[in-house]
């Protein structure tokens, strides 16, 4: 039984995350400023004797180092994860994702933690002119405040590691979707068609190209790597083998719910500065290990709209 320290505990991943490990016997210390995250997203955590919750900020870095003490991982998924409106907050990017890891990765030194999980982004390829994109792709110039903070972020792992004889091991995401999914296009169309089933914007123009990866299918994968990927700096892409346009979501959306909305468009390919038109990783490192996606992107997009219909409260909780 290890015990594990989770940043972000009550977001989106890292709360499926602290159920996951409690339920495989291991002791948990969640850590969140609750920013964005839910409480009602712990309820089952805090059921566990075997998990703590510490309400705190990783800027802070006392609180963040006291909090981390005794740990023997660090899943650090704590974050600013408002890619589409970074330009309008510059500074919440290198604070949050690049200043912050830096404040989790020092608390690991000072309480000599050796091991690391670290929630990155397929994003940090901006756009590339490979696909399916490998780990070893070159680096492109970056398109977006929060991919170029997370690759800092990556860059800050990878030199504790050989500085202070650490272990990473950093996951580049597409999205993920799925129970307690909290913001992105399903939780963006849906909360829309509640509000006008007539009509629904789409930002670009809905060929924009994307892979998404379900939550449990992305769980398993982290836990299995941190098992089966052992090298000092372990970088591992998740997602699946196939993408669909904006378009098709729509589409499957709009037949769940039983409606034919008109649709408009904003125009462009892309729907916003530092939008990616085309993303699909290559993930064969990751499958080496013996790990494959079990949904689908259809299947993972249908579980994350029947999550929201049945829990319509976080659509109030995120407005």
């Amino acid at each position: 039984m290890s015990r594990y320290f989770v940043t972000g505990a009550a977001g989106f991943i890292g709360s499926s995350l602290c159920d996951r490990l409690l339920a495989n016997h291991h002791t948990v210390v969640g850590y969140d400023n609750f920013s964005t995250g839910q409480e009602r997203f712990l309820e089952v955590a805090r059921r566990s004797s075997a998990f703590t919750l510490v309400r705190g900020d990783i800027l802070d870095a006392p609180t963040l180092g006291e909090a981390m003490r005794g740990a023997d991982f660090v899943f650090h998924f704590a974050a600013n994860a408002d890619v589409r409106f970074g330009t309008d907050h510059p500074s919440r990017d290198l604070e949050q994702n690049t200043i912050g890891t830096f404040r989790v990765l020092d608390a690991m030194r000072v309480n000599g933690i050796k091991r690391i999980a670290f929630s990155s982004t397929g994003s940090v390829y901006g756009e590339p002119t490979v696909f399916p994109t490998p780990e070893d792709a070159p680096f492109p110039i970056q398109t977006s405040l929060y991919a170029a903070a997370k690759t800092a972020g990556e860059g800050l792992i990878q030199a504790f590691c050989e500085g202070f004889g650490m272990q990473g091991w950093i996951f580049r995401f597409v999205s993920i979707l799925g129970e307690r999914y909290s913001h992105g296009h399903v939780f963006d169309f849906y909360k829309s068609l509640r509000a006008d089933p007539a009509k629904l914007r789409i930002l670009g123009n809905g060929k924009q190209r994307k892979s998404y990866l379900y939550i449990q299918d992305c769980l398993d994968a982290m836990l299995l790597a941190i098992e089966a990927a052992t090298a000092k700096v372990n970088v591992l892409n998740l997602g699946t083998d196939e993408t669909c346009q904006v378009i098709d979501s729509v589409g499957w959306i709009c037949e769940a719910l039983g409606l034919r909305p008109e649709l408009s468009y904003t125009g462009g390919e892309r729907g916003w500065v530092g939008d990616s038109p085309f993303i699909l990783l290559d993930c064969e490192r990751m499958r080496s290990h013996g790990w494959a996606p079990k949904l689908t992107i259809r299947e993972g997009i249908l579980q994350t709209l029947k999550y929201l219909q049945d829990n319509t409260w976080l659509l109030e909780a995120r407005a």
